[in-house]
């Protein structure tokens, strides 16, 4: 394949999987009910979150213990940077790293179909603290704002810090 036809397949394999993930929590919804899929959907991101980040470290020789530097590199090297526009911004005194998902294709499906804000926040702190403590176990994470609590035409927002680094 061309350059360009494996950057297409790599934004298809991503869509794959959203779809894939979409399609498991709906059926588990469906089945079990909303409070419940939320619950499985946790669980099963902790793990995922946890895979990713490893096979991350692994592919692109990421130090262990590499900091926010190294959560940086990383956040721009999942599945999720191929598919939703977001940005990391560093603090400045450079002892904080915010992450902003700009546009999130799971929250924009749901407004084109009419539906509210997927509540998302409690699946991301599992998902995003794992990422990060995955990456270096030093890393604290605090949910900034998520829907459907996020300020319009906003999506997710986080703050990784070291826990050395930590402000009282």
């Amino acid at each position: 394949m061309s350059r360009d036809e494996l950057l297409r397949a790599l934004e298809m394999f991503a869509k794959n999987w959203l779809a894939h993930d979409g399609c498991w929590f709906l059926a588990a919804e469906e089945r079990l009910g909303l409070e419940a899929a939320i619950e499985l959907n946790a669980r099963s991101r902790a793990r995922f979150a946890a895979v990713e980040a490893r096979r991350i470290i692994a592919t692109f020789n990421i130090p262990a213990g590499g900091g926010l530097p190294a959560l940086e590199l990383a956040l721009g090297l999942r599945l999720y940077s191929l598919i939703n526009t977001q940005r990391v911004q560093w603090a400045d005194d450079r002892q904080r790293l915010f992450f902003f998902m700009d546009v999130c294709r799971v929250q924009q499906t749901r407004k084109d179909k009419g539906l509210p804000d997927f509540p998302c926040q409690s699946v991301g702190m599992v998902e995003f603290e794992t990422f990060a403590r995955t990456i270096d176990p030093r890393i604290r994470t605090t949910c900034l704002h998520c829907p459907p609590e996020a300020p319009d035409g906003k999506y997710c927002g986080w703050e990784f810090r070291l826990e050395s680094e930590t402000v009282t």
